[in-house]
């Protein structure tokens, strides 16, 4: 069985268990499988892309601070991209006109804002379709995400939601700030588990679970010490260790398809 079956198989797993105390053990296994699984999965995809995988998406960096459009085909990155920066990226009716990173530079109070117009992604785009490696790899060396979103299109094909849980899957966590959780390996000792406040999101003996998942990383000899009142999720992505923490913001384009109700609920 391949590592995309096996994650398919997992997340079945995960999505018909239902939560509650006695299932949270298994489900914190679970959930450290399946980052452990993604994480090889990347790792795995980026190194074996071969020579000229990435034509057209290594941009050198420029000014102060970079910011990648992030988006379904055919939303208004490119027109958005010229609005901002005088930048000419190809435009049309159709979608994947754009099929490479375009950059432009867009100048705000004194800073050079460098602006990248990636092309659009789909549905599984963090295990590589529709060139998302290289547009989720130009995303991950940006300092910001700004999701662009077709309004008109929201309500029923929940491309925010989707564009999300893609970014998320490959490590890249929207305006959260890291846990406040101490871990560090050492050569010997074993595994010490501490916490400064009450954990009431890792199940009856967090302590227990927290080794479990290490176990899943081959850890053996660790200290971890919780400052914060940490979830499965948050304790794996401290263990990896491998999480960008973004900050984001969500352009609405094509507003004025729809009611002002409709853009109450956006």
């Amino acid at each position: 069985m391949g590592a995309m079956e096996k994650i398919k198989e997992i997340e079945a797993e995960v999505a018909r268990t239902q939560k509650n105390k006695a299932t949270n053990y298994h489900l914190g296994t679970l959930k450290a499988k399946l980052a452990k699984l993604r994480n090889d999965l990347l790792v795995e995809q980026s190194g074996g892309g071969g020579g000229g995988s990435s034509e057209g998406f290594d941009v050198a960096r420029l000014g102060d601070a970079r910011v990648a459009f992030i988006g379904f085909p055919s939303v208004g990155k490119s027109t958005l991209l010229g609005e901002l920066t005088g930048t000419d990226s190809e435009v049309a009716d159709y979608e994947f006109t754009t099929l490479t990173c375009i950059p432009g530079t867009m100048r705000y109070k004194g800073s050079k804002v460098q602006v990248l117009d990636l092309p659009g992604i789909i549905e599984g785009a963090a295990h590589g379709k529709g060139r998302g490696k290289e547009v989720i790899a130009c995303a991950r060396a940006s300092d910001a995400i700004l999701i662009v979103l077709d309004a008109g299109k929201e309500g029923l094909n929940r491309h925010r939601d989707i564009l999300e849980q893609e970014l998320e899957t490959v490590g890249i966590r929207l305006n959260k700030r890291p846990p406040d959780v101490t871990f560090s390996k050492k050569m010997t000792g074993g595994i010490r588990f501490a916490s400064t406040v009450e954990l009431t999101k890792l199940g009856p003996d967090p302590e227990k679970l927290a080794m479990q998942i290490m176990r899943e990383y081959k850890i053996s000899n660790a200290d971890i010490l919780a400052r914060e009142d940490i979830s499965v999720d948050e304790l794996i992505d401290v263990i990896v260790g491998n999480r960008q923490y973004m900050p984001a913001l969500y352009f609405y384009n094509k507003i004025d398809t729809i009611t002002i109700e409709e853009v109450d609920k956006l």
